[in-house]
């Protein structure tokens, strides 16, 4: 019989708690990743200028809803906030301090009163389900002005206004109403049909040259991207316009399809003020009515002084009316 013998040893002692590591980024790989959102936000809002618009008319698209941007910086207070990161909390600052130069004087009141001319324009769309409603609500707004775009029918828009503005001239879809008397009205060729018009309102304080427009539709799709050709050549041809106006005070009223940080449109919108930018509170977003994401119907104007600026309560259109009190 064999025996087996055997050596006693005590068992080994368990390890102790491994020592931490040493972040090499304070805040961790959540802070790093809040470092580079909010550094490549801040570069989106100071080079949106330089995106290129080819392909896909990228620039003009991003240029659009711009203002949005800003959402970045309470998305990344709540994601330090979660992950106690001070790394991302530091992160936030940037992006913070440009969309508050670049757009913190638009949630300001800049209005005021003394204004002598009360202008409303308004897509009413052209598959509106009301569109007597709808006129009888801007002819209460009390403006002196009622410009009109993608007119369905326009006698209806006639009849229902016809008691409140003596005067008017239509051209296709697009109209304009007042108080004054019109004169020298007559169609801008800025598409294959009429969608702009010129006409001199005779105010009290002075003749101002008013221009109705419709700038035409975008669209977007993943295969051709955001299609703005048609557009940027008839606001080419509108900006044209404008410059060879002998008036010296102008308006540029309706809906452009794009916003005043749409570099595609400069020509047209950098020599004119906005009158909501300069006059209004907030950022006046018209489109689509029931969550407005972006302002793209406008009152621009030069040679004149705006003194308000706002929009009107939504009716039964896809767009909100804007209105705005001039001082000329």
């Amino acid at each position: 019989m064999t025996a087996v013998l055997g050596t006693s040893s005590a068992a080994p002692e368990p390890a102790g708690p491994r020592p931490p590591r040493r972040r090499l980024f304070p805040g961790g790989r959540d802070g790093l990743a809040a470092a580079i959102v909010a550094l490549l936000t801040t570069l989106l809002m100071l080079g949106h200028s330089l995106i290129p618009d080819r392909p896909g008319h990228l620039g003009s698209l991003t240029e659009t809803f711009l203002p949005w941007t800003g959402l970045v910086v309470p998305l990344l207070l709540v994601c330090a906030a979660i992950r106690r990161s001070a790394t991302a909390a530091a992160a936030v600052l940037l992006p913070a301090l440009v969309w508050g130069t670049l757009y913190g004087g638009a949630l300001t009141d800049k209005r005021t009163s003394g204004g002598d001319l009360t202008v409303v324009t308004h897509n009413v769309n052209e598959h509106n389900p009301r569109p007597a409603h709808t006129a009888r609500a801007l002819a209460d707004s009390g403006a002196d002005v009622v410009a009109l775009e993608e007119l369905g029918d326009p006698s209806v828009y006639e009849e229902e206004l016809a008691a409140h503005y003596p005067y008017h001239s239509v051209r296709d879809t697009v109209g304009l109403w007042s108080r004054y008397p019109l004169t020298d009205a007559r169609t801008v060729d800025i598409a294959p049909w009429p969608r702009a018009l010129r006409a001199t309102v005779r105010t009290p304080e002075g003749p101002v040259a008013v221009y109705v427009a419709h700038l035409l539709s975008v669209r977007f799709s993943p295969a051709s991207g955001f299609g703005t050709d048609a557009r940027d050549r008839a606001a080419g041809r509108l900006a044209a316009a404008l410059r060879a106006e002998p008036l010296p005070r102008a308006l540029l009223v309706g809906d452009l399809n794009g916003t005043t940080d749409d570099g595609a449109l400069s020509a047209l919108t950098s020599p004119m003020h906005s009158a909501q930018e300069t006059a209004g509170a907030g950022f006046g977003l018209t489109w689509p009515a029931a969550f407005p994401l972006a302002r793209i119907d406008h009152i621009l104007l030069r040679g004149m002084e705006a003194r308000s600026a706002w929009t009107l309560p939504a009716t039964d259109s896809d767009h909100l009316p804007v209105a705005a009190s001039l001082r000329l």
